[in-house]
């Protein structure tokens, strides 16, 4: 098994391998590098396949699916449920609510979704990944 390289597509495929896991918790550094790289992968999508097409619509989807999911472990960390995240239907007060959510610091030590994401070494990603 190979360590988790400290880049952004590194924290992406590391991410990914927990596809769309919704329990557990998410480091800040897991949250806002997969965020950065999806949107990044949605665009080249949207671009290479066209931002029209079923397969552009298949992908984006599935990618969206994942970022709900890392999402959903990032509130974990602060000691918040994943459902929260219907807080982006709030216009302004929601938004600005996940925002510092997911911008805050998580709970040191472990809370009721798990240990601390912190104190664990870092993960190790599959052979194939």
């Amino acid at each position: 098994m190979a360590k988790i390289e400290k880049t952004i597509f590194g924290w992406y495929a590391y991410s990914l391998s927990k596809c769309v896991t919704f329990s557990g918790r998410a480091r800040r550094k897991e949250y806002w590098y997969f965020t950065l790289a999806n949107t990044s992968v949605i665009f080249a999508i949207a671009i290479a396949i066209g931002d029209r097409s079923p397969a552009s619509l298949i992908f984006t989807l599935m990618l969206i699916l994942l970022n709900i999911a890392v999402a959903a472990r990032r509130l974990h960390d602060t000691g918040h449920p994943g459902w929260w995240q219907l807080y982006w239907f709030v216009p302004l007060i929601g938004w600005f609510e996940l925002i510092v959510l997911f911008l805050k610091k998580g709970d040191a030590g472990a809370n009721q979704y798990g240990p601390d994401p912190k104190a664990e070494p870092l993960p190790e990603l599959p052979p194939n990944a």
